[in-house]
């Protein structure tokens, strides 16, 4: 397997993760199957998404991947007037990853990011490795310590 980027930075900072890859599907993107093991991952996998605040400029949420953003509460908690998602045009520009393989270690920059709090309610949570059909189990409060992230509510309920 070849390293990934966001896989090397990690060894870096000695976080352990396991890798889990699978064959990356446009209508279904994290690869879950509806019965068997995925079944049951499928609620610690999350999901990288990049938006824009009116004031603070680029921003990033990782969520539960079947849940949906609350961009009202994402204002909230970054602490912004207005925050709108990135256009997907603008996505491999500004974090060096395409739709389907954004991870939230090793972007271009580092952005503000906030981790939705279901993300503590696991011993280890699956998030992008930086490419479609590679994703890290990890630690959450490691990743999020690792990036300078934080928690809040930002999901519809």
């Amino acid at each position: 397997m070849t390293k990934t980027n966001a896989l090397r930075l990690l060894d870096a900072a000695g976080i352990h993760y396991n890798i889990r890859s699978y064959d990356y599907d446009e209508k279904n993107p994290c690869g879950i199957r509806p019965d068997g093991e995925d079944a049951v991952l499928h609620e610690r996998m999350f999901k990288t998404l990049t938006a824009r605040g009116e004031r603070l400029g680029v921003l990033v949420f990782v969520i539960p991947v079947n849940r949906e953003l609350d961009l009202k509460k994402c204002a909230q908690a970054a602490g912004d007037k207005r925050v709108e998602m990135v256009p997907m045009k603008e996505l491999l520009p500004l974090t060096g990853y395409m739709r389907g393989g954004c991870s939230p270690v090793g972007m271009k920059k580092k952005y503000p990011t906030i981790f939705d709090e279901e993300a503590l309610l696991y011993d280890a949570i699956f998030v992008s490795a930086g490419q479609r059909g590679l994703q890290m189990e990890v630690e959450p409060q490691a990743l999020i310590d690792y990036v300078g992230g934080r928690c809040a509510d930002v999901i519809k309920s």
